[in-house]
């Protein structure tokens, strides 16, 4: 039996807030799928009625899916009275900080979204990361993930829990336990290597070994020690050329018969480009980004 390939797509905003204009620039690199996060200015979660229309006529011009919704679920204070920075603006992505008393709704609003736009998968976080994480705290991520799973099966999604470096599940171990307390196929991981080198893991072979059972989504991102240093300050780079095994990574991706999407994150701006006044943009990033991932695809 022929296996499918992986697809290739890219949170678009990371291109462009001009959703139509990020949309063609990923079908020059082949991508057949697109990952929603920011849109003319606006979070997935807020998105009008006229803006999901909008959004749903251009993916319809260009015969592209939409891959996944990369949602701000549970990017909010677990721990409100615990020491330390709150979220910054970046980090939201356009989303409106909430509580985690709001968050349920929020999740309500995203599912509606993601019906609509015939994904199935809804990208989602453990809280922002303001102590350690501690055999109570992960109690209390598993306690809270168990009404939004029951409606994750309720309404037929999966949540894709992300493992992110600003949040207390940082590592591909870190979402591999979570997951396993959880155990519902309702849960699985999007995993970014990206994320797990800024928390201190190698992210190939020891993040993907720990989360290669349970993968739904693949964000990819690279970087390099800032300055070649070993101090854990990371400065983003062109996707092959940072610290992260791609190609290991991509060769044990295709042994073990992945067939998702590969969603390009790629955070990386260089310091001269087509910017103001020369400087790099999201645009001129995501460009050798994009290459780099066809090859590393073999597309």
């Amino acid at each position: 039996m022929t296996i499918p390939p992986m697809q290739l797509c890219a949170i678009t905003d990371e291109i462009s807030q001009d959703f139509e204009y990020s949309l063609d620039v990923l079908r020059e690199y082949g991508a057949t799928g697109a990952e929603l996060r920011g849109l003319w200015g606006t979070n997935i979660s807020a998105l009008t009625d006229e803006q999901a229309s909008r959004a749903e006529a251009a993916l319809k011009a260009r015969r592209m899916r939409v891959a996944c919704l990369a949602t701000p679920f549970y990017k909010c204070d677990l721990t409100p009275d615990a020491p330390g920075d709150g979220p910054l603006e970046k980090m939201l992505h356009l989303a409106q900080e909430k509580t985690l008393e709001e968050q349920i709704d929020l999740l309500k609003r995203c599912i509606a979204l993601a019906k609509r736009f015939e994904t199935d998968l809804i990208r989602v976080f453990t809280f922002w990361r303001k102590d350690v994480l501690s055999p109570q705290i992960e109690d209390r991520i598993v306690a809270a993930y168990q009404e939004p799973v029951a409606m994750a099966e309720r309404e037929g999604v999966i949540l894709a829990l992300e493992n992110e470096h600003a949040c207390f599940v940082g590592t591909g171990v870190e979402a591999a336990r979570i997951v396993q307390k959880i155990d519902s196929p309702w849960l699985r991981i999007c995993w970014d290597p990206g994320n797990a080198l800024c928390a201190g893991e190698r992210p190939y072979p020891d993040g993907y070994e720990a989360v290669r059972s349970s993968l739904a989504h693949i964000h990819i991102k690279d970087a390099r020690a800032a300055g070649g240093s070993d101090d854990g300050d990371y400065q983003w780079c062109v996707v092959g050329e940072g610290d992260i095994d791609y190609k290991g990574h991509f060769d044990a991706l295709k042994r073990d018969g992945y067939t998702g999407y590969i969603s390009l994150e790629t955070h990386y701006k260089p310091e001269r480009g087509s910017g103001p006044d020369g400087v790099g943009t999201g645009e001129d990033g995501s460009r050798p980004c994009l290459a780099a991932l066809r090859t590393l695809m073999a597309l």
